[in-house]
């Protein structure tokens, strides 16, 4: 497959880029497995300017740190987005932003003009005896060790927050069991804006399951941080189940280190705004990031999720795939996928996807992969995204078989979803999710 190629789908956009060849062994980063883009030698494209002096991205508040945090241009390269604990750092959000531009920002309920003093969500634990789960102060050294906020909503969240919960998975623990999950029930406590920050660390060689399962009403800020040590494998789910009328803005940053594993699923159900914005940066050569979405958005819902993955050292790998079903008068589903290579990141392997299926007339779904890379010797780099109705000639098929034209339809939808309901690997969390998705598929008379 040649560079940029662009490929039809059954679906009704298509657009896949920059996929490079596939020789070699992926994620070795051997010399001989690399290929270089056509058009682009070993320093890649300039993509971006770095700031001179006095630039409004290299305020004080604004952390040095080796993802960019400061410099670059402002809505132009993803590395050159502000970063600050301060929410005085960030401009007022108008929705011109690139950040906000799909946001209904009446819907924010304040997270982002007032004060977040409301009561945080109420979190019940359930994990096994070896790991370890604290309630701390914002002063625990561990805090702020996976990222620092990149827009104001969750800086807000960072100034708010008076206590942590820390969940620490210690070194050489291994999961090899469903009985064996952590589970945190996240709980509203009211509808008042307010902040909540967790802290999810796996220490080097551990293996685990987390699950944040998000319930009842709330307008909350959350900021998760997420840190994944050196050959840690581990997997978080993030379920947002919220009854009608939450608001719920979450910042989910994460830290890979050397050889380690993430995978990340997003689980969007219930609420009425719900914006998800995890990104992954790493910290060591080696790592690899799996990133999983499911929404299903009724009428009137908005379900955003933001994502960057910043591959800024050699040798790393990551997965993007996200899928939709909207239906119902102003059901919205909005996914920005941002994955930037960097000039030092030779040997990357990255792939993002997005699919979206339009079950009824009024639903919309906005859909963004963006790419940018800095170097030509990788092993491969490319997006895709997809939105569409019902396949025809599949319900074709399945009515010619003597299925009903509403079975028909419903099978077609679980079978889209299932893909990636089938990553969490915990079966009782599995069903769960399919019976959501039947729930949904009846309440909408498909």
């Amino acid at each position: 497959m040649t560079n940029a190629e662009l490929t039809e789908e059954t679906l009704a956009r298509e657009t896949d880029a920059a996929k490079t060849g596939d020789t070699g062994t992926p994620g070795t980063g051997r010399a001989s497995d690399v290929r270089r883009i056509a058009g682009m030698n070993e320093e890649g494209e300039q993509l971006s300017e770095i700031n001179p002096a006095g630039s409004p991205l290299a305020g004080a508040s604004a952390k040095a740190h080796s993802h960019g945090g400061g410099a670059g241009i402002p809505d132009s390269s993803r590395a050159g987005r502000l970063t600050s604990y301060h929410t005085a750092d960030f401009l007022a959000i108008t929705g011109r932003e690139e950040d906000w531009r799909f946001t209904p920002l009446k819907r924010l309920r304040g997270l982002d003009k007032v004060t977040l003093n409301g009561a945080a969500p109420v979190i019940e634990v359930s994990k096994p005896d070896d790991v370890r789960v604290q309630s701390v102060d914002r002063s625990d050294g561990r805090i702020g060790t996976a990222g620092i906020p990149e827009d104001r909503v969750s800086a807000a969240a960072w100034e708010a927050f008076t206590e942590a919960t820390v969940v620490t998975i210690p070194a050489d623990f291994v999961a090899d069991s469903e009985d064996q999950v952590t589970t945190l029930t996240l709980t509203g406590a009211g509808t008042a804006p307010a902040a909540s920050h967790l802290l999810v660390h796996a220490e080097r060689n551990s293996s685990a399951v987390v699950v944040l399962d998000h319930r009842g009403s709330a307008v909350v800020s959350e900021n998760v941080e997420i840190v994944v040590d050196d050959g840690a494998r581990l997997t978080v789910v993030s379920i947002q189940d919220w009854a009608d009328g939450a608001v719920h803005a979450s910042s989910q940053q994460i830290k890979v280190g050397r050889d380690a594993k993430i995978k990340h699923v997003v689980i969007n159900l219930g609420g009425d705004l719900v914006r998800i914005t995890p990104s992954a940066r790493f910290a060591g050569p080696g790592g690899d990031v799996e990133m999983y979405g499911l929404y299903f958005a009724d009428a009137g819902q908005h379900f955003e999720q933001r994502l960057f993955v910043d591959h800024a050292v050699p040798n790393c790998k990551s997965r993007v795939t996200y899928k939709g079903a909207l239906q119902g008068q102003d059901a919205h589903s909005v996914w920005v996928g941002d994955v930037l290579i960097r000039k030092e990141a030779e040997g990357t392997d990255t792939y993002e996807m997005n699919r979206n299926l339009i079950l009824t007339q009024g639903a919309r779904a906005d859909s963004v992969p963006n790419l940018e890379i800095e170097t030509g010797l990788i092993l491969g780099a490319g997006h895709a995204s997809a939105t569409g109705r019902f396949d025809d000639e599949q319900l074709f098929y399945l009515q010619t078989r003597g299925i009903p034209e509403d079975v028909a339809r419903r099978l077609v939808v679980r079978g889209f979803l299932n893909e990636i309901i089938q990553q969490i690997k915990v079966p009782a969390l599995e069903e769960r999710l399919r019976d959501a998705v039947e729930r949904e598929l009846k309440a909408g008379a498909l």
